[in-house]
C-alpha cells in the first residue's frame, strides 16, 4: 500500500494538477453499485445490471468491479465532479486501457476538443474551437516540448498506452503553470505505489489498412504491428519505506497511406488572383500573348490583382476588376508511407516514512516518418490568347471550375524523412512537514530534437502539352490531347534533384518549482497554497543555403548521361491501383485524340513513375557530385536561436464551507508572471568606410557577426473558481480568470540588416542609415485574455451526467505590422533606427459559447455519451497578402497599405462547432462502443508562413472499438478510425477555392492483451 494513502491531513478539495484527478469520495460509489438496483424507477435512474447480494451471514456485499467503457465514463463523471475547476479528463484502471488509439484520438472524446488531422489521425488539439496555440500541454504537471516551432504539441508522438490519465482545464487557478488562454491539456503516467497493485501486462496489436493493400510499398508491408509491454510494482520494507516502479515500453511500425490532390499553396508566390477582365489585354486570363497570367505584357511581374491602395481613389489599384485564383501548378501525389516509433516510459517512487515522496519519471520517443512521393504535376499558370480566358469558368469566390490551356507536365518525385526524438526527466519530492504544512519540489528537463531530409526530383516534358480540366464532386479531373502520361519516354526534359536538409530543429525547457500547502482549522478556508517556478525555454532552429535548411542541387548534364536512360533505368511500375477512387468521379486523366476520341493508353489513374534515390543518384552522378545531405550551420543567416526565461509566484487560498444553506467550495488566487526573450541571430559583418571626400558607406564583408536582440513583459493573472452543491446531484460552477498564450518561439527569433542611402553622399553614419530590413521579433507581447465560465450539473448517479455551461473570452492582442525604433551601437555610437515587423496590437476581440455534456446508461447495458461546444467570436485575422494591411508609424499614425480582397478569417484553429458522441454496449465480457466526432471548418495557420489564410473543410470521422474479456488475464480487442474513409479537403485564401484533398482510407487494428 502507498504511504502516501495513509496520509490523514490531505484535504478534500486539495486543487493540485494530479491530485484533481482523484475520485473521492464518487470513486467509492463503484464499489456501493448493488445499492443501484434498489433505486428509484424515475426515467433517469439506472439500474446496476450485475448488482447482486449476497446472502452469506456476516451480510457482506460483493463488491462490483466495473470495467471498460462503462468505467471510462465514470470516471470521467468523477473527474468533472470532484474538481473545483471546470475540467473534462480520462483515467484508465490499468496502463493500456486508455480507450484510444492515441493521445490525440483520447482528447478528441472530451467535450469541445478536436483535432488536425495528419495522415489520418489525431495530431494538434484545440479546445473549444480555439487553435492549439491558445493552448497549454503539461506532462506529468510539467511543460511538454515539440520540434514545430510553435507551441502545439503533436499527440500521435505520446502512446496511449503508456498514459493513465488525461485531461482538460478549461479554466485554471493560480497554481497551473501559465500559458494557455483555451485551457490546458494534462497527462499523467503512472505512479507505482499509488497504483497500489503488482501488474505485468502485454499487448500486441495488428495494424491493417485496406488502402495499403492497393500499394505497392517499398517501405513497409502491408501488416504493421504495434507492441506494448508493461510492468508495475511494489515492495515494502522492514524499516517501513516502500518503493515502487512501473516500466513502460512500445514499438510501433506501421504505415500511413494517403493519396493526395494538390494546389500551389499561398505561403509563397505560387497562388495570385489573377485578373479576368476581358476588356484587359495587357495582363491576366484575356492577355495579347501568351504567357503567365500574373505577369504584364509590359510592366512589371508577379503583379496579379493589385490590392495597393490608390491614394487618388482610397480603393485598391485593381478595384472592380474580377479575377481567378491561379496556382503555377496542380498535381497529384501517391505516396508510400512508413511510421516507427520508439517509446519508453519509467517511474519510481520512493517513501522512507510516511513524511516523505520521492517521485522520478522519465519519458523517450523516437518517431521516423518516411515517404516515397510520386508526383504528377500540370503547370497551370500559362495563359493562352482566345483560349484560357473565353473558356474559364469560375465560381462565386474565384475558385476555376474549367481551364484550358496547354503547359508542360512533370513526373517528379519525393523521398521524405522525418525524426523526432522527446526526452523529459523530472523528480518530484513531496515533504509533510508536519500535520499541516506540505512541501513541494520539482525540478524537469524536456528536450524534442527534429530534422527533416527530402529528395526532390523533376522531369518535365520538353514541348507545352494542350491540357483542359474540370472541378468534379471533390477533386480536378483532366482531359489531355494526344499525349500518355504512362509512358516514360515522354518526361525526358530539365531532369533535376535537390537534397534538403531542413527544419533541423531543438526545443528544451528547463525548470524548476517550489511549493507549499498549509492547512488551515478555518470553518471557511482549509487550506493555503503557494509557490515559485523558475524555468528556461531555448528553441534552436539552424539555418543554411535554404534559409531554413540546406540544399544541393544537380541538373542532369546530358552531355554525359542521356536522360532517356536514367529514367528507364530507374523506372517503376505506379505502386497504387485504385489510387484516389473514393474520392474521384472515375479516371482522374483521360487521353483523347484530335478528334475526341479516347485513347486507352494514357487513360486512368496512373501515370510513369521512378525509384527517388536511383533517380537522384543517377543526376548527381552525371555532374561528378556526390550523393549526399548538405550539412546545416548553426552561425548562420538563417538560424533562430531563442532563449525565454520565466519566473513565476503564485498564492492561492482554498475554501470550503456552508453559505446560503449550500455547501460551497473553491479557489482564489493570483500568479504573477514575468518573462525575458533573449534572441541571437547572424549577419554579413560590415566595415565602416570613409572616401577622400568623408562620403561613408557600409562595405560587407566575407564573415558573419553575431548579433542580439531581446524584450520581456510581466503580467498579473488573477483567478477565482466557485462551486456550490446545489443539491445532493445538482452542482453550480463558475469561474474567472485571465491568461496567456505567448508568442511560437519561431517567431521571436532576430535578423537584422541595415538600410542605407547611399544616394546623397552622407558624410556621417545618422545620414546613411535610414532603416533596418529584418524578421522575428523577441519583444512580442503575449496574448491576453479574461475569461469567465458558469455552468449546472446535474448528476442522477455515476453512470449519468447532464451539464450545459456558458463561457466567454476577451481577448487583447492581434497582429499588424508596426514601425518601432530600436537601438544600435555602432563603433561605440548607440542609433535608434526604425523597423517595420510584426507586433501585438492592444485590439480587443470577444468570443462566447456554449458547452454541453450528456452520460446516460440503459440496463439493457446501452450507453451513449454526447458532448457539444458552440462558439461565436468577432475576432480578425487579415491574410497578409490579400487581405486588409495596416502600418503603423513611430508616431502612432495608422496607415492602410491594402484593400484587401478577401475576407478575414478568425482566431487561428476556431471551429464554429465541435460535436462528439459515443453509444456503447457493455455487456458481461464484451465491451463494444461507436463514436462519431465532427469539426466545423477552422483557419488552420502554415508553420512557414503564418501570415497566410488555409480553411479545413469541415469534416466527420466515424471510430469503433470492440473488445472481449476470455478470462481475468486476457482481452481481445479490434478498433478502427476513419471508419468511412472521410477525406480532409482544404481551402486557400478562400472557402471555395479547392488546394489540397487527402484520402486516408480507414485504419484498422486487432489484438490481445495479457495481464498477471
Amino acid at each position: 500500500m502507498s504511504l502516501k494513502n495513509k496520509q490523514l491531513h490531505t484535504p478534500r478539495k486539495e486543487l493540485s494538477v494530479s491530485q484533481q484527478f482523484a475520485l473521492h469520495p464518487t470513486a467509492k460509489w463503484v464499489k456501493t453499485a448493488i445499492f443501484a438496483g434498489l433505486a428509484s424507477t424515475s426515467a433517469f435512474t439506472l439500474q446496476a445490471q450485475e448488482a447482486q447480494v449476497t446472502e452469506e451471514a456476516d451480510e457482506a456485499v460483493e463488491v462490483i468491479d466495473v470495467v471498460g467503457t462503462r468505467r471510462t465514463i465514470q470516471d470521467q463523471i468523477s473527474i468533472k465532479r470532484e474538481s473545483t475547476t471546470v475540467v473534462d479528463g480520462l483515467s484508465a484502471e490499468d496502463i493500456g486501457d486508455l480507450p484510444a488509439l492515441s493521445i490525440g484520438e483520447a482528447l478528441e472524446s472530451i467535450t469541445g476538443a478536436a483535432s488536425h488531422r495528419e495522415n489520418g489521425g489525431a495530431t494538434e488539439i484545440t479546445i473549444r474551437g480555439l487553435g492549439p496555440f491558445l493552448s497549454a500541454t503539461h506532462i506529468n504537471g510539467r511543460e511538454a516540448t515539440n520540434g514545430s516551432g510553435d507551441r502545439s504539441v503533436n499527440f500521435s508522438q505520446f502512446p496511449s498506452e503508456l498514459v493513465k490519465k488525461v485531461a482538460i482545464y478549461k479554466t485554471q487557478d493560480a497554481s497551473m503553470i501559465e500559458g494557455g488562454v483555451a485551457g490546458v491539456i494534462s497527462l499523467e503516467t503512472v505512479q507505482p505505489l499509488d497504483y497500489g497493485k503488482q501488474r505485468i501486462q502485454g499487448e500486441i496489436k495488428g495494424n491493417y489498412n485496406p488502402d495499403q493493400t492497393n500499394v505497392e510499398n517499398s517501405l513497409e508491408n502491408d501488416l504493421g504491428y504495434r507492441g506494448t509491454v508493461s510492468y508495475v510494482d511494489q515492495f515494502e520494507f522492514d524499516d517501513g519505506s516502500a518503493f515502487g516502479i512501473s516500466v513502460g515500453l512500445q514499438r510501433q511500425d506501421i504505415t500511413q497511406p494517403e493519396a493526395e490532390y494538390r494546389s500551389s499553396s499561398p505561403t509563397g508566390s505560387s497562388l495570385w488572383a489573377c485578373l479576368n477582365d476581358p476588356t484587359n489585354t495587357n495582363e491576366g486570363f484575356f492577355r495579347s500573348s501568351a504567357g503567365d497570367c500574373e505577369d504584364q505584357v509590359s510592366g512589371s511581374s508577379n503583379q496579379g490583382y493589385d490590392t495597393t491602395i490608390d491614394p487618388e481613389t482610397g480603393e485598391a489599384v485593381s478595384a472592380g476588376s474580377p479575377y481567378a485564383w491561379t496556382g503555377s501548378s496542380r498535381s497529384y501525389r501517391q505516396n508510400e508511407t512508413s511510421d516507427e516509433r520508439d517509446a519508453f516510459f519509467l517511474a519510481m517512487q520512493y517513501q522512507p516514512n510516511e513524511s516523505w515522496d520521492i517521485n522520478i519519471d522519465t519519458q523517450y520517443s523516437k518517431r521516423v516518418q518516411r515517404e516515397a512521393r510520386h508526383d504528377l504535376i500540370f503547370l497551370q499558370k500559362r495563359a493562352i490568347p482566345g483560349l484560357t480566358g473565353p473558356t474559364l469558368v469560375t465560381n462565386s469566390v474565384g475558385g476555376i471550375l474549367h481551364w484550358e490551356g496547354q503547359d508542360r507536365i512533370e513526373s517528379s518525385g519525393e523521398q521524405f524523412s522525418r525524426e523526432e526524438i522527446y526526452k523529459g526527466i523530472g523528480l518530484n519530492i513531496e515533504h509533510y512537514a508536519t500535520d499541516l504544512l506540505t512541501l513541494k519540489f520539482d525540478v524537469a528537463y524536456s528536450n524534442t530534437e527534429r530534422e527533416e531530409l527530402q529528395i526532390s526530383n523533376r522531369a518535365r516534358t520538353a514541348d507545352r502539352i494542350p491540357f483542359t480540366w474540370d472541378m468534379g464532386d471533390n477533386i480536378p479531373h483532366f482531359s489531355i490531347t494526344d499525349f500518355d502520361v504512362t509512358d516514360i519516354t515522354n518526361f525526358t526534359d530539365s531532369l533535376r534533384t535537390r537534397l534538403d536538409r531542413e527544419n533541423s530543429r531543438e526545443n528544451e525547457v528547463i525548470s524548476a518549482k517550489f511549493d507549499f500547502q498549509y492547512m488551515l482549522g478555518s470553518d471557511v478556508f482549509t487550506s493555503i497554497e503557494g509557490g515559485l517556478r523558475a524555468s528556461e525555454l531555448s528553441f534552436l532552429q539552424y539555418g543554411g543555403t535554404q534559409g531554413n535548411g540546406s540544399r544541393t542541387e544537380y541538373t542532369l548534364d546530358t552531355s554525359n548521361t542521356a536522360a532517356l536512360d536514367v529514367l528507364e533505368s530507374c523506372q517503376i511500375d505506379f505502386p497504387e491501383t485504385d489510387f484516389l477512387s473514393s474520392v474521384s468521379d472515375g479516371d482522374i486523366i483521360t487521353n483523347v485524340d484530335s478528334d475526341g476520341n479516347v485513347n486507352s493508353s494514357g487513360t486512368g489513374s496512373s501515370w510513369a513513375t521512378y525509384d527517388n534515390n536511383c533517380f537522384a543518384q543517377a543526376v548527381a552522378a552525371s555532374n561528378g557530385g556526390d550523393f549526399a545531405f548538405p550539412e546545416v550551420e548553426y552561425e548562420n543567416a538563417g538560424t533562430i536561436d531563442v532563449t525565454e526565461k520565466t519566473y513565476a509566484a503564485y498564492l492561492m487560498a482554498n475554501y470550503d464551507t456552508e453559505m446560503w444553506g449550500k455547501f460551497v467550495r473553491g479557489n482564489f488566487g493570483v500568479r504573477v508572471v514575468d518573462t525575458e526573450v533573449t534572441a541571437i541571430g547572424f549577419r554579413s559583418s560590415f566595415d565602416v568606410v570613409y572616401d577622400d571626400l568623408g562620403v561613408v558607406s557600409l562595405v560587407t564583408g566575407d564573415s558573419l557577426e553575431r548579433i542580439e536582440g531581446g524584450g520581456g513583459y510581466t503580467e498579473v493573472l488573477p483567478s477565482v473558481n466557485f462551486v456550490m452543491d446545489y443539491s445532493d446531484d445538482i452542482l453550480l460552477r463558475a469561474g474567472i480568470y485571465r491568461g496567456m498564450s505567448r508568442a511560437d518561439p519561431s517567431d521571436l527569433g532576430y535578423s537584422r540588416t541595415f538600410q542605407t542611402d547611399d544616394d546623397l553622399a552622407p558624410t556621417s553614419l545618422s545620414d546613411l542609415l535610414v532603416g533596418v530590413n529584418g524578421s522575428g521579433n523577441p519583444n512580442t507581447q503575449p496574448l491576453m485574455s479574461w475569461n469567465y465560465d458558469a455552468a449546472i450539473e446535474w448528476y442522477p448517479n455515476e453512470d449519468s451526467i447532464f451539464a450545459f455551461g456558458v463561457y466567454y473570452k476577451r481577448f487583447t492582442g492581434g497582429f499588424q505590422q508596426q514601425t518601432e525604433l530600436e537601438t544600435f551601437v555602432i563603433e561605440g555610437e548607440s542609433y535608434s533606427l526604425p523597423i517595420t515587423n510584426s507586433v501585438t496590437t492592444d485590439d480587443a476581440s470577444n468570443l462566447v459559447g456554449i458547452e454541453t455534456s450528456i452520460a446516460y446508461r440503459w440496463d439493457s447495458g446501452i450507453g451513449v455519451k454526447v458532448g457539444y461546444n458552440y462558439a461565436d467570436t468577432d475576432y480578425e485575422f487579415e491574410d497578409s497578402l490579400y487581405g486588409d494591411t495596416f502600418i503603423t508609424d513611430v508616431d502612432g499614425n495608422t496607415t492602410q497599405l491594402t484593400d484587401g480582397i478577401i475576407p478575414p478569417a478568425s482566431v487561428p484553429g476556431f471551429s464554429e462547432h465541435v460535436f462528439s458522441a459515443q453509444v456503447y454496449y457493455q455487456i458481461g465480457d464484451l465491451d463494444t462502443a461507436v463514436i462519431y466526432k465532427y469539426r466545423s471548418d477552422y483557419f488552420q495557420p502554415y508553420t512557414s508562413n503564418g501570415t497566410r489564410l488555409r480553411y479545413v473543410d469541415e469534416v466527420g470521422v466515424w471510430e469503433a472499438r470492440a473488445s472481449y474479456k476470455i478470462n481475468e488475464h486476457t482481452r481481445l480487442k479490434v478498433s478502427a478510425i476513419n471508419l468511412f474513409s472521410a477525406p480532409k479537403s482544404q481551402d486557400y485564401y478562400v472557402q471555395g477555392n479547392l488546394g489540397e484533398v487527402n484520402d486516408y482510407g480507414p485504419r484498422l487494428f486487432a489484438g490481445i492483451t495479457v495481464k498477471y
